[in-house]
C-alpha cells in the first residue's frame, strides 16, 4: 500500500523525516554515494565514461583559460577607457571577440559531453535496478511492504535526478579546483590581502550553510520526493481504475482522498520555502558583499596611484571567480540536500532489492557492500521447491505469509500428465494460495513441491495481464521474441473465438490499451490463446473463465484438451468437471480430500 492510502500525520510524526531530519553531510553519506556510483566506473562502461570524463576536464580547463582572459580583457578595457587611450581600446575589443569565437564552441561542447555521459550512465543504472527489481521477483515480494515506497519512481525518477546531478557537482567541484588555481595567481600579483580574506569569508560561509540550513534541509528534502511520489501514484490509481469509481460513485471519495495526499505536499513545500527564504538571505546576502569588498580593500591602493583602475575589475573578477571556486557548497548547497535525499532513497531501495535476492540471483548486488540482515526477519520453515518433469506435492503445508493462519495441510499428491486436476472450495479455502505455493509466490509452509521451469507452466488468473504493445505481441507474451506467422495467429484467435478482432482493432500491429478495450471475457480469451500458442506441460488456471459463458468456457476447454497440456483449474462451475479426472476439495479448516471427477457436483 502506497503512503496516500495511509491516514494523514502531522510532519513532525513522519518516521522517515524523524530518521532523515538528523542526516549530515558525513562520510557515511559520501559511502552510500559511491556505493551507488561506483559499480558504473568499474563496469563495461568505464573506458567510454573515462573517455568522456577526460575530455570534460579538457574542456573545463579551456573554460577556466578563457575565464582568466576575459577577466584580464575587462580590465584592459577599462584601464584604456580610463586612459583615453583609443588604439589600446580597440586592440582589446578584437582581441575579445576572437576569444569568444573560440569559447563559445568550447561551452557549447562541453554541455553536450557532460549530457551524453549522464545518459549511457543513467541507461546502465535503471539497466542495473531493473533486473534486480523484476529479477527474483523482488516486485512481488516487495510491493506489499510499507518501507519502499514508489519503486516505479525511484527507478524512473530517481536515478536520471542522481546521475544527472552527480554529474552536474562533480564538473562544478572539479572547475572549482581549476578554476581555483588559476585565478589565485592573478589575484596574488594584485593584493595578497584580498586572498587572505577571500580565505577566511569562504570558510565563513561554508561553515554557516551547512550548520544552520544541512540537516533540516536534507530532511526536507527527503520527504518531498516521498510525498510527491504518493500524490502521483493517488492520481495514476485514479486513471486505472476510472470504470470502478464511476460505477461506483466514488468521485468526491477519491478527490478527499487524492487532496489528502497533496495537503501532505503542501505542507512539506511550505516549510521547505521557509527554510529556502532563510538560505536565501544568507547566501545573497553572501554573494552581494562581493561586488563592493574587493574594492574597498584595495580602494586606496587605486586611488594612490599605485594601481590602473583595470587592477580593481581585475581584483573583482578574480575575487568573485576565487570566492565562486571557495563556495560551493553555499552557492549550490539546495541541489546537494536534493541529491543527498535522493541517494539516501537509491540506497535504501537498492539495500532491500539486494537483502531479497539473497545470493540466490544471478544480477550482481546494486550496492557493493551486503546488508547486515534481510529487511524482513522470518525464522520460519518454508516450503522447499525443485525442478522436475512432473508436478507433484510431497506432505505441503501452505501458510499465509505473516504465519497467522495455516490455510491447507500435509498435502500430497501428483498431477500426471494427461489427468487434469480441479480444485474447489469455498471463498477463502487456499485454492488460489496453493496455486502461489506452486508458482513459488508463496513460501511460508512446510513440505516439498516438485515443478517444471517456468516455461513449462503457464499461470491464468482470473484478471489476466494485458502488456503494453500490439496484439500481436499480446498472443506472444512474454516470449515476444518467437517468430509466428500471421496465418498462424489468426487462426488461434479463431480457435478462441476472437477472429474478428484483428479487423475490429487495425490489424495484429494496432497497437491499443487493452486492459481497457477489450472486455474482461475477451481478455481471458486472448490469454488462453497464449497458453494454446504455448502448450506448456501445465496451464494453471484460477478462474481463468469466470466471465464467459458456458459456450465459449467449453470451446477453450476442447481447445486446451487437444494440446499436449494438463489442466489444473480453480473453479466454481460444474461445467468445467468434465474436462478433468480428479477433485481436490478445500473445505478451508486446512484439511483436504481428493475425489474423481467422474460423476462429481459441486454444490
Amino acid at each position: 500500500m502506497s503512503a496516500i492510502d495511509a491516514p494523514a500525520r502531522d510532519d513532525g510524526a513522519d518516521a522517515d523525516a524523524g530518521r532523515i531530519e538528523q542526516a549530515r553531510f558525513d562520510l557515511a553519506r559520501l559511502r552510500r554515494f559511491w556505493a551507488i556510483a561506483g559499480p558504473f566506473w568499474r563496469s563495461e562502461e568505464r573506458w567510454r565514461a573515462g573517455v568522456l570524463v577526460a575530455l570534460l576536464a579538457l574542456l573545463l580547463l579551456g573554460q577556466t583559460a578563457f575565464n582568466l582572459q576575459f577577466v584580464r580583457q575587462s580590465g584592459e578595457l577599462t584601464s584604456a577607457l580610463a586612459a583615453g587611450d583609443a588604439d589600446r581600446f580597440w586592440s582589446a575589443i578584437r582581441f575579445t571577440l576572437a576569444l569568444l569565437a573560440v569559447a563559445v564552441p568550447i561551452w557549447a561542447t562541453y554541455y553536450w559531453v557532460r549530457d551524453t555521459l549522464g545518459l549511457h550512465w543513467r541507461r546502465w543504472l535503471t539497466r542495473r535496478f531493473l533486473d534486480a527489481w523484476l529479477g527474483n521477483r523482488a516486485y512481488y515480494a516487495l510491493g506489499g511492504r510499507g518501507d519502499i515506497d514508489n519503486p516505479d519512481q525511484r527507478i524512473a525518477e530517481d536515478v536520471a535526478t542522481f546521475t544527472q546531478q552527480s554529474l552536474y557537482f562533480l564538473m562544478v567541484a572539479l572547475g572549482a579546483a581549476i578554476q581555483l588555481a588559476a585565478f589565485v595567481a592573478l589575484l596574488w600579483s594584485i593584493s595578497r590581502e584580498l586572498v587572505y580574506f577571500l580565505v577566511g569569508y569562504a570558510v565563513f560561509g561554508t561553515v554557516m550553510t551547512t550548520a544552520v540550513f544541512g540537516r533540516p534541509m536534507v530532511g526536507l528534502n527527503f520527504r518531498q520526493l516521498r510525498r510527491e511520489a504518493d500524490f502521483r501514484f493517488g492520481l495514476v490509481r485514479i486513471r486505472e481504475h476510472a470504470e470502478a469509481i464511476a460505477f461506483s460513485h466514488g468521485e468526491r471519495d477519491e478527490t478527499e482522498r487524492a487532496m489528502r495526499g497533496f495537503e501532505r505536499v503542501f505542507r512539506n513545500v511550505r516549510r521547505l520555502l521557509r527554510m529556502q527564504f532563510g538560505l536565501n538571505l544568507f547566501q545573497y546576502t553572501f554573494s552581494f558583499l562581493t561586488i563592493v569588498l574587493p574594492s574597498a580593500i584595495i580602494a586606496n591602493r587605486v586611488l594612490s596611484g599605485e594601481l590602473e583602475v583595470g587592477h580593481a575589475v581585475q581584483a573583482g573578477g578574480a575575487f568573485t571567480a576565487i570566492l565562486a571556486a571557495l563556495t560551493v557548497v553555499v552557492d549550490h548547497f539546495e541541489g546537494l540536500s536534493r541529491l543527498s535525499a535522493g541517494v539516501d532513497r537509491l540506497y535504501g531501495f537498492a539495500r532491500s532489492l539486494d537483502a531479497h535476492a539473497d545470493g540466490a540471483s544471478a544480477v550482481a548486488p546494486l550496492v557493493a557492500r551486503p546488508p547486515a540482515a534481510p529487511p524482513e526477519v522470518d525464522d520460519g520453515p518454508r516450503i522447499a521447491t525443485v525442478a522436475a518433469r512432473r508436478l507433484a506435492l510431497e506432505r505441503v503445508t501452505v501458510q499465509t505469509p505473516d504465519r497467522l493462519r495455516t490455510l491447507l495441510a500435509d498435502l500430497t499428491i501428483e498431477v500426471e500428465p494427461g489427468r487434469g486436476l480441479l480444485i474447489v472450495g469455498g471463498s477463502g479455502g487456499g485454492k488460489s494460495s496453493l496455486l502461489r505455493a506452486i508458482a513459488g509466490l508463496w513460501t511460508a509452509g512446510t513440505g516439498r513441491i516438485e515443478r517444471p521451469g517456468p516455461d513449462q507452466m503457464t499461470f491464468l488468473p482470473q484478471h489476466p495481464y494485458m502488456a503494453l504493445g500490439t496484439l500481436r505481441e499480446q498472443l506472444l507474451y512474454p516470449d515476444r521474441a518467437r517468430r509466428i506467422d500471421d496465418a498462424a495467429l489468426l487462426a488461434l484467435l479463431e480457435r478462441v473465438n476472437l477472429g474478428e478482432l484483428p479487423a475490429r482493432l487495425g490489424g495484429l500491429d494496432a497497437a491499443q490499451d487493452w486492459a481497457k478495450v477489450l472486455s474482461i471475457g475477451e481478455q481471458q480469451r486472448l490469454a488462453f490463446a497464449r497458453v494454446l500458442l504455448a502448450e506448456p506441460r501445465y496451464a494453471m488456471l484460477d478462474e481463468a473463465t469466470s466471465a464467459l459463458d458456458a459456450a465459449n468456457e467449453e470451446r477453450l476447454y476442447l481447445e486446451l484438451a487437444a494440446t499436449r497440456t494438463t489442466a489444473v483449474s480453480v473453479s466454481h462451475r460444474q461445467g468445467v468437471v468434465r474436462y478433468h479426472d480428479r477433485i481436490l476439495e478445500l473445505p478451508g479448516d486446512g484439511t483436504w480430500r481428493i475425489v474423481p471427477a467422474d460423476g462429481y457436483r459441486l454444490e
